[in-house]
């Protein structure tokens, strides 16, 4: 798979931008669960205020807050009294809790100083008890409840007198032991209470000051909710851009992926020999250079997400959870991690050893097909339909089970993962519930740790989904390098060499032996010969006695495996298969068209050819009278493989092509087969004038293309049987005999053999 991943060299701008925005969206998404837990805490619950240290505090309030602390002087560094003339710092505060009109001048109030974020730390540490304890000696039915207490001990004459004043006045002129005793007894309730449950209680005390100083509380809780309302949707905002993005950026590189894995694999399959297409097969090529990299392209269109952004994800929200205000619920994410894992790595085990076995069912599938689709004709005419349609129905139903098997496993994946992330959601709920009615925890809280489970829980959810994609695209993967790193086994060498200009034209196989990759026998052994230009060689010979492999030696379709093949006066492995290639003229045994046109077949060697010439070669090759019967002539369509025209013309086209390149060479490798007997003479005949400088190379079958030859090579079993004109070879070979007289009379082989 790393392998694969290289080819994404060619869009690492792209790559570097996407992971930058995963980034981006991964800390925006992990920040939206602390807005949410902001607004419930303290913009509904603590009405806006954030902190147990007030803004701004009246100095009654103030001079009351202190008679519950010994740390006045601490407390009184961190304020200023207002005076007539405030600074820049309190005029803002000031303006923005009491208003522009506010008159300043009886120095009145007390303003927070700016402070560092650890000296406003201390100080709420400092003042949260404090002013705890002044909220709830002010508020009166607090107040009444104390007032009746304190009375109850109080002489009937004192009572009269302290009925008629404030539970602070009476508290202010108690004796300093009486009065500790009380405070003490308060400030033991406040000290018992959590955490957040005592910042909670401060910041409600903050509210009550700011009410006591005549701010309007209710604007600060709308304001404060609108903000952080406003600052949520724009971190979202961000959040779907990136996103938006990213899948934009990634679709464009996993397009721009499979392109490049296309490329490789064509070009690499362009440049196999026949050994290396035969090792492959077609149908599997096909599938390899589609099926396969489809594959990959849609696990790259989401893997940098899951790859990048499900961990980011998955350890921040873990981080922000252990760091945060509250994290005794952390053991609930391991437990839901640990089942993912669990169920996630149950089916991969399951179902991997099934991946593999996919894309071969699928190769198997692809080459039934075709054999059936290319054999049809055949089929029908020995009635096998229903052989041929049980061996597809097997190939399919091997498939389907395999596709069965695989989609069931995964199916289960998603309910399971699902079940446990509802389960762990409830779980939450009723821990976090229990939590919050005891005080230990507040609702915002929890609902951010509920946000940040599930992110957590998805985090591990897109994993697993690419688990399902990941095993079959690694499949895939290696199929495609299969391809990618196979070396052809014919290639140019470093150094090559020009051809002989003295010796052109000319063919020699030199003890000449050939064997199939992986085969036990030679094919070919001990050929020698000689084919000059303007001479004609013809070679014939029984069926599978190697003809057309001896003819596939001269393009160098495949290498000699002794011996040697000279051309032009150089061995075919010291040229460059470019140059070798373009002075041959090659006719396979069985005529290969392509989609287009008349034309665009004919010039198939050079595009930019006359119409003169391709007219010329057609008329040689007896093509004309059928293409001027066409309606566009030469413009006229030709379909894919040539589907539109016989197999005589076909051939014919094939042919044209051929003569128009004007090579030095013309190799035959039965070509004339599907013509009847007065065009295959016509032919041979117009050839003969074409050719005259020429090197001409015909394997045959039938002897009447071959009588006029000017040598004829005789092969039976791999190995030269006789040489000779075909008067020579009547006398001298009795297997060329054989074959003359399978086919016409003495006297007709005598009649054509003078003419």
């Amino acid at each position: 798979m790393l392998k694969v991943l290289k080819n994404l060299k060619k869009s690492l701008g792209s790559v570097i931008a996407i992971v930058i925005l995963l980034c981006i969206q991964a800390a925006t998404d992990l920040a939206l669960p602390d807005y949410t837990s902001k607004i419930v805490n303290e913009g509904i619950q603590s009405g806006g205020i954030e902190s147990p240290a007030p803004d701004i505090i009246s100095k009654d309030n103030m001079d009351t807050l202190l008679l519950f602390t010994e740390q006045d002087k601490e407390i009184l560094n961190n304020y200023t009294l207002v005076g007539s003339k405030p600074d820049k710092h309190q005029e803002k505060v000031i303006n923005k809790y009491l208003g522009k009109d506010y008159n300043v001048e009886n120095k009145n109030i007390y303003v927070l100083n700016e402070l560092e974020e650890e000296e406003k730390t201390n100080l709420e540490g400092l003042i949260a008890g404090p002013i705890i304890e002044m909220t709830t000696i002010t508020n009166e039915e607090t107040a009444n409840s104390l007032k009746e207490q304190i009375l109850l001990n109080v002489p009937e004459q004192q009572k009269t007198y302290l009925e008629n004043m404030s539970l602070l006045e009476i508290i202010s002129q108690m004796p300093e032991e009486q009065m500790n005793q009380i405070l003490n007894e308060a400030t033991k309730q406040i000290e018992s209470m959590s955490d957040s449950i005592k910042e909670q209680a401060a910041v409600g005390s903050v509210k009550q000051v700011y009410k006591n100083l005549g701010v309007d509380t209710d604007k600060i809780q709308n304001d404060y909710i609108f903000m952080s309302g406003l600052q949520m949707l724009g971190v979202a905002l961000i959040s779907m851009i990136s996103a938006v993005s990213i899948m934009f950026l990634s679709s464009k590189v996993a397009a721009k992926l499979g392109k490049t894995l296309r490329d490789k694999v064509f070009k690499k399959v362009i440049k196999f020999s026949n050994a290396e297409l035969n090792e492959f097969s077609t149908a599997s090529l096909i599938t390899r250079s589609t099926n396969d990299i489809q594959q990959i392209q849609q696990l790259i269109a989401i893997l940098f997400r899951v790859v990048v952004y499900a961990p980011i994800i998955g350890i921040g929200g873990f981080v922000k959870v252990i760091t945060g205000t509250d994290n005794s619920m952390a053991w609930i994410i391991g437990i839901a991690i640990l089942a993912i894992l669990f169920i996630v790595g149950t089916l991969f085990a399951v179902a991997m050893p099934r991946f593999r076995k996919l894309q071969d069912l699928v190769d198997k599938l692809n080459e039934v097909s075709r054999e059936i689709l290319t054999g049809i004709p055949v089929i029908r005419a020995f009635n096998k339909e229903k052989k041929e349609e049980a061996r597809f129905d097997n190939a399919n139903k091997d498939l389907m089970k395999t596709n069965i098997f695989v989609n069931r496993a995964m199916s289960m994946m998603m309910p399971l993962l699902m079940f446990i992330m509802n389960s762990i959601m409830v779980l939450i709920v009723w821990v976090g519930g229990h939590n919050v009615d005891q005080g230990v925890m507040q609702v915002g809280d929890m609902m951010a740790f509920i946000q940040y489970t599930m992110q957590i829980v998805m985090a591990f959810l897109m994993i697993s989904m690419i688990s399902i994609m990941l095993p079959r695209a690694a499949v895939s993967a290696r199929r495609i390098n299969e391809v990618i790193e196979k070396e052809p086994s014919i290639k140019d060498k470093k150094e090559t060499k020009n051809f002989d200009p003295d010796k052109k034209g000319l063919v020699e196989f030199k003890n000449v032996s050939f064997r199939y990759p992986d085969a036990d026998t030679e094919i070919l052994e001990d050929i020698n010969f000689t084919a000059e230009p303007g001479k004609t060689t013809a070679i014939i010979g029984s069926t599978g006695s190697g003809k057309s492999t001896v003819v596939n030696l001269i393009p160098r379709f495949y290498d000699v495996t002794g011996g040697e093949l000279c051309i032009d006066g150089v061995n075919v492995k010291d040229v460059s298969q470019k140059d070798l290639r373009d002075i041959i003229g090659f006719v396979p045994q069985k005529g290969i068209l392509f989609s287009g046109t008349i034309e665009s077949n004919i010039k198939y060697s050079d595009e930019n050819m006359s119409d003169d010439q391709m007219i010329m070669a057609a008329e040689i090759a007896q093509a004309t009278e059928f293409i001027e019967g066409k309606e566009k002539k030469y413009q006229d369509p030709i379909a894919q493989g040539g589907g539109n025209v016989s197999g005589g013309q076909k051939q014919r086209l094939s042919i044209a092509r051929a003569i128009a390149k004007d090579p030095e060479i013309f190799v035959f490798d039965d070509s004339f087969s599907a013509l009847d007997f007065k065009t295959d003479s016509k032919l041979r005949e117009a050839l003969s004038t074409r050719t005259k400088n020429k090197t001409v190379i015909i394997v045959a079958q039938r002897i009447s293309t071959i009588l006029n030859a000017d040598k004829i090579i005789v092969l039976e079993e791999g190995k030269m049987v006789g040489m000779g004109t075909h008067e020579e070879l009547m006398k001298n070979n009795e297997t060329y005999r054989q074959i003359a007289l399978s086919q016409l009379s003495e006297e007709e082989l005598g009649e054509k053999g003078g003419k």
